[in-house]
């Protein structure tokens, strides 16, 4: 990384969890736009694998789907290069900075958080993990502890990025400017910033949807794409258009938009009076061709885990040696012994 451009550009902090196949919804909606940002920003862009925790993982499946992030980060187009790319538990500041934060938030603030309650009601009859409650202020020690300008979401994350703000002003109230408070980046909706479920519209495409034709992971096979846009749910009307009474189509639009750069209104002139046989089909080659080639830089890199520690290592010291000049700014102002 230039060290010219680590002094003046501001930072991205940006980060998914290894909790299941990466897909093409948070490809349109995170990678694309992580993407277009990488040269603007100096970007540190985490594999969260401590967030992944709060739900049961294999071990060993785990630490391969991590390694499997890693390499679709970069097929996708993330330049280790000139950006850091780096595993969460790597940079032990975030979990020493997470229970520092704690001690600056509220109870009834994580209470109100929706993703908690949403997930918490999912876990209904299991218990609910500390960490699930807490998942918000981790967030915001990830976000704060380099001096994040922005951070890409979507616009389901809005409410963590609001808490992190309001933590990061509460800090600052008290001991004065330590923390840079972030702003949040959700992308226009025809870009992509919100793509949904295949067989659920109303619902956003997530790596744990239980119904695995919901969801089109990077990795599918074309043979698979093509199984699972064919039962795409869709409607009775038979007529390709964008609007709200249409949400299954809709989204098809939005995923067809995405990865041929066309506008919707383009596609829908295109199709108009084919129905969804053709739409379907067309769009499934689109989405095929779409992940070709990040199939291929993938799989080059994945077979060389040497290559893929080195990145990890070297990344894991850039991020450390950030986090950590933070953690002590912190340290000092809350009073504790500092050792220099």
């Amino acid at each position: 990384m230039n060290k010219e451009n680590m002094k003046t550009k501001p930072v991205l902090f940006s980060g998914i969890q290894p909790s299941g196949l990466l897909h093409l919804g948070a490809y349109i909606g995170a990678i694309k736009n992580w993407i277009k940002l990488q040269n603007e920003y100096e970007c540190f862009f985490s594999i969260v694998d401590l967030h992944s925790i709060t739900v049961r993982q294999d071990p060993k499946a785990f630490r391969e789907r991590c390694y499997d992030f890693l390499a679709l980060y970069i097929a996708c187009g993330i330049d280790p290069a000139e950006n850091v790319i780096f595993c969460q538990s790597h940079v032990p500041a975030h979990a020493e900075l997470t229970w520092i934060l704690n001690c600056y938030t509220g109870m009834g603030e994580l209470s109100r958080m929706t993703q908690f309650k949403d997930k918490a009601k999912k876990q209904e009859g299991a218990t609910v993990s500390v960490g699930l409650f807490d998942y918000p202020v981790l967030q915001a020690a990830d976000i704060l502890l380099y001096r994040t300008n922005l951070v890409p979401v979507g616009a389901d994350q809005k409410q963590h990025i609001e808490l992190a703000r309001d933590i990061a002003l509460r800090f600052n109230r008290l001991y004065g400017e330590i923390f840079t408070v972030p702003d949040h980046f959700i992308p226009k909706a025809e870009a992509g910033a919100r793509i949904m479920s295949l067989q659920d519209p109303e619902s956003k495409m997530s790596k744990s949807d239980p119904n695995e034709h919901g969801t089109i992971s990077l990795l599918d096979s074309p043979e698979v794409i093509r199984k699972k846009l064919k039962r795409a749910v869709t409607d009775s009307e038979a007529e390709v258009r964008f609007h709200a009474t249409k949400p299954g189509v809709s989204n098809l639009l939005t995923i067809y938009a995405a990865v041929t750069g066309k506008d919707i209104s383009a596609l829908e002139a295109e199709y108009q009076g084919s129905g969804y046989g053709k739409f379907k089909d067309d769009l499934a080659e689109a989405v095929v061709t779409f992940v070709a080639p990040i199939q291929e830089r993938y799989f080059e890199l994945r077979h060389d885990k040497a290559a893929l520690n080195a990145i990890l290592q070297k990344g894991a010291e850039q991020a450390r040696a950030r986090a950590e000049q933070m953690l002590q700014k912190v340290y000092e102002a809350v009073g504790f012994v500092v050792l220099k």
